[in-house]
């Protein structure tokens, strides 16, 4: 993509997948610049804006939230490779303690399943007993 040709916010919504609210969203929280409006005009974005907002889009998907996200920004200049490997450990112990908990969960859904498979006749289920519990 061109810089001069620029991009209105809706072609690029379109071309990053994303919604204008969430555009402008993100220019308040500080994640993109806002170009300036040429008198007479509207604003322009180039492909340094949809880059960011795809980088966006990736740390979203690691399951970065919008201030980790600034950092990471806030360090992409190539020589912060420490800090962000600090911020993504503890992204990756987050995760780790997230899927515990899922492997917990899991395990005990599949047991009520099971007992309310193996129920028979007019009792109680055994999945709405242990929500009672």
């Amino acid at each position: 993509m061109d810089d001069e040709s620029g991009l209105t916010i809706g072609a690029l919504a379109t071309a990053t997948g994303v919604h204008v609210e969430t555009i402008r969203f993100y220019q308040h929280k500080g994640l993109l610049p806002i170009p300036q409006r040429p008198p007479g005009g509207i604003r322009r974005y180039g492909s340094r804006d949809v880059a960011r907002l795809q980088f966006v889009k990736s740390a979203q998907r690691l399951g970065f939230n919008l201030d980790e996200i600034g950092q990471l920004l806030r360090l992409d200049d190539g020589a912060h490779c420490s800090e962000a490997a600090e911020l993504a450990a503890l992204r990756l112990a987050d995760v780790r303690a997230r899927l515990t908990d899922l492997q917990r969960m899991e395990a005990a859904l599949s047991r009520l399943v099971a007992a309310c498979e193996a129920q028979r006749g007019n009792v109680s289920c055994p999945l709405i007993a242990a929500l009672h519990a």
